[in-house]
C-alpha cells in the first residue's frame, strides 16, 4: 500500500554533506517533493519533505534516516495557530497557496487544515493579530 507523508528532517552538522535524499529515492524507491530547505554543509540543516512510496519501503527509509542521526517529526507539529489570538479575519485564507485555510460562509470562522499546509510561511506574515507561528 502506498503512503504519502509530510515530514521535517533536522540534520546534524556532520550529515548535511551526505546524499540523504538521493539514498531515499535510489535505495528505498521513495518519491520526494522538497517543500522547504535550509541545508548547508557543516551546519545544522532543515528539510521539509513530502515522501511517497510503498509502506514497507517508507518505513525502511525512515529507519535509514534515524540511523544516520537525522531527527524526524511530522510537518503538522511545526505550524501552530493560537486560537486565543485568531480573529477569523480571513487574511490567511486569501494568501494561502495550498488552500490550507477555509472560511465558513455562515459563521465566518476560519479553519486550518494541517494536512494541506506546505509550510510556506505566508500566513505568518499575513496574520494581523500574529496568531500563526512556524516552529522548527
Amino acid at each position: 500500500m502506498k503512503i504519502s507523508r509530510r515530514i521535517v528532517l533536522h540534520f546534524p552538522p556532520l550529515v548535511t554533506g551526505q546524499p540523504v535524499v538521493y539514498r531515499l529515492a535510489k535505495d528505498y524507491d521513495l518519491m520526494f517533493n522538497i517543500l522547504r530547505a535550509s541545508v548547508s554543509p557543516g551546519q545544522e540543516g532543515l528539510l521539509v519533505l513530502e515522501l511517497t512510496g510503498e509502506r514497507s519501503e517508507y518505513d525502511r527509509g525512515i529507519q535509514y534516516l534515524r540511523d544516520t542521526g537525522i531527527e524526524i517529526q511530522p510537518l503538522s507539529q511545526d505550524v501552530l495557530r493560537d486560537e486565543s489570538r485568531c480573529t477569523h479575519c480571513g487574511a490567511c485564507v486569501a494568501i494561502c497557496p495550498a488552500d490550507a485555510f477555509t472560511s465558513d460562509p455562515v459563521t465566518r470562522e476560519t479553519a486550518f487544515d494541517h494536512d494541506r499546509c506546505v509550510l510556506c510561511g505566508l500566513c505568518v506574515k499575513a496574520c494581523p493579530p500574529r496568531a500563526m507561528t512556524i516552529v522548527f
